[in-house]
C-alpha cells in the first residue's frame, strides 16, 4: 500500500490508523501536527483516523526555541 508522507512516496504493509504511523516513523508522542487527505486530525482523533492507500499525509514537528 502506498501513501505520501510529506509529499514523498512511503509504502505501508497494511492501513493503519495515524497513531500507528507515527509509532512507525518514530514520533509517537512527540508534539507534531498531522494533516490527513488536507484535513488537520486532532490528536484525540489520531487512533480514528485511518491512513489508507493513497492518502495524503503531512507531518509537521513543533519545536520550542528562544
Amino acid at each position: 500500500m502506498n501513501i505520501q508522507l510529506n509529499g514523498i512516496p512511503h509504502e505501508l504493509d497494511a492501513a493503519m490508523p495515524v497513531s500507528d504511523l507515527l509509532a512507525c516513523i518514530g514520533f509517537a508522542g512527540k508534539p507534531v501536527v498531522v494533516e490527513l487527505d488536507g484535513l488537520p486530525v486532532f490528536p484525540r482523533d489520531y487512533p480514528d483516523a485511518w491512513v489508507g492507500d493513497g492518502a495524503r499525509v503531512e507531518i509537521v514537528t513543533l519545536a520550542a526555541g528562544g
